[in-house]
C-alpha cells in the first residue's frame, strides 16, 4: 500500500515529507509502520481541526508546529521541528504542510542554524526536502541574498 500525499519526498528511509495527507494516506502511513505525524500547517488551515483525532485514533503520535506562511519560518520553529524529529528517533515519521514548501524551508533552516551546514548545502537540503516558493526568503536567512 502506497502513501499518497502531494509532492511526496523520502530523503531517507522512514522519513516521508510533503503536502496534506488525507484520511486514507494517514491510514496507509499507520499500516506502513509510521509512528509520528508532524503537521506544519497553520492554525485554522483545512484539515488541522480533524487531523489530531484521526492520528490519535490510529495510535500514532501527533505534533503540530503551526507555520503561518513565511513569517513562521524561524529559528525557533526550526528548533521545534528538530526536537520533534529527535523525539521520534528512528521511528518512521511523516512531516507535512499543505504542499511541502514549508517543510523544505524549515529543514533548510535546521540544517544551517542548528546542524552547522554551509549555506549552499543547507539550501540544497531544503530543496531536496520540498522547498519551492519560499526559497527567496530562505536564501535571505541563509545569507545568500
Amino acid at each position: 500500500m502506497s502513501i499518497n500525499i502531494p509532492n511526496a519526498l523520502s530523503p531517507r528511509p522512514g522519513l516521508l515529507l510533503g503536502g496534506q495527507p488525507g484520511v486514507s494516506a494517514l491510514q496507509a502511513a499507520q499500516t506502513a509502520g509510521y509512528q509520528s505525524i508532524i503537521n506544519l500547517r497553520g492554525v485554522g488551515e483545512a484539515g488541522t481541526d480533524v487531523e489530531p483525532s484521526i492520528v490519535n485514533e490510529l495510535g500514532m503520535t501527533y505534533v503540530h508546529i503551526p507555520i503561518n506562511g513565511a513569517g513562521g519560518i524561524t529559528e525557533e520553529n526550526a528548533k521545534r521541528l528538530s526536537e520533534a524529529l529527535a523525539d521520534a528517533g528512528d521511528e518512521p515519521t511523516m512531516v507535512h504542510c499543505a504542499s511541502g514548501n514549508r517543510v523544505g524551508a524549515l529543514f533548510a533552516l535546521k540544517a544551517f542554524l542548528l546542524d552547522g551546514m554551509p549555506a549552499e548545502d543547507a539550501l540544497a537540503t531544503g530543496r531536496s526536502h520540498g522547498l519551492t516558493g519560499l526559497e527567496p526568503m530562505v536564501r535571505g536567512v541563509l545569507g545568500l541574498g
